[in-house]
């Protein structure tokens, strides 16, 4: 790297340490995660530090985006798989992790059981188109993955399962996430991880119960056509609460916060 774009590159961190420093975001920041908004301010410092193609965008959009991520208590460090904050055509975007949507979910403390995993070749067997139902019991016959699925269960009983190809899934990606195509995106970097996310979020935004939370959170991530499915439902629907329907390193500090931010809900 030429002096000149070292320079650049100090500069744009200094201005995102100054934005980071403006009384609305530490009052944010303090009021939402307390004692660790200061392991959360460093994260994003990182964060920025370490993505040459987040440096290329606003520090101050880079911080609100950030800031989203704070709001829902998820961590924002790629390694942990939570949330991240991606660079597309010089403009910050948020996008919720696949761990970050199922933290959400079992917050509301409406699901008993929930669950996306990969679909290898020969596990497939038939599905039923009447009443939504797959059978997947097939026996495993290579590390070739054909598809994905996502299941939940309510305490009530209700449940629900659908599933995806890869190809459909390839082709979802393609048409809705504007980052597919990024090397740093997740969808290269973690294909499982964002594939999983993506049915869980579309049978999440069809059939399950969704939060003010989980709305907001659908609603603001860049990456899913769930958001728009969300706003449909919120217009048309009103309350949504009773609404039932269809490379940066881990350091210390964010160690420590991702496994404080977790201690009421589920380990990953």
């Amino acid at each position: 790297m030429s002096e000149e774009k070292k320079t650049q590159a100090v500069e744009r961190i200094d201005r995102l340490k100054v934005a980071l420093n403006e009384d609305f975001v530490q009052n944010q920041l303090r009021s939402t995660l307390a004692e660790n908004s200061g392991a959360f301010a460093a994260s994003i410092i990182e964060l920025y530090t370490g993505d040459t193609n987040l440096q290329q965008c606003d520090p101050r959009l880079v911080v609100m985006h950030a800031m989203k991520a704070a709001a829902l208590k998820l961590p924002i460090n790629k390694s942990l798989g939570f949330a991240w904050i991606i660079a597309y055509k010089g403009v910050p975007q948020f996008q919720m992790g696949y761990k970050g949507l199922v933290q959400l979910a079992m917050r509301t403390g409406f699901y008993k059981h929930l669950n996306a995993d990969i679909v290898y070749e020969g596990e497939y067997k038939t599905a039923n188109k009447l009443t939504g139902e797959f059978d997947i019991s097939g026996e495993r016959k290579s590390d070739v993955v054909i598809g994905f699925f996502a299941h939940f269960e309510l305490l009530n009983g209700f449940s629900k399962t659908l599933y995806m190809t890869k190809d459909q899934v390839v082709k979802h990606a393609k048409k809705y996430s504007k980052s597919y195509a990024n090397a740093s995106s997740p969808w290269n970097t973690e294909f499982d991880k964002m594939a999983k996310k993506t049915v869980l979020s579309n049978l999440l935004s069809h059939w399950g119960y969704l939060s003010v939370e989980m709305a907001n959170a659908m609603e603001n991530d860049s990456n899913e056509d769930a958001a728009d499915k969300v706003k449909n439902e919120i217009n048309n629907n009103g309350n949504i609460e009773n609404m039932d329907f269809t490379d940066v390193k881990t350091d210390e500090n964010q160690d420590q916060l991702a496994g404080t931010l977790f201690t009421n809900g589920p380990g990953f």
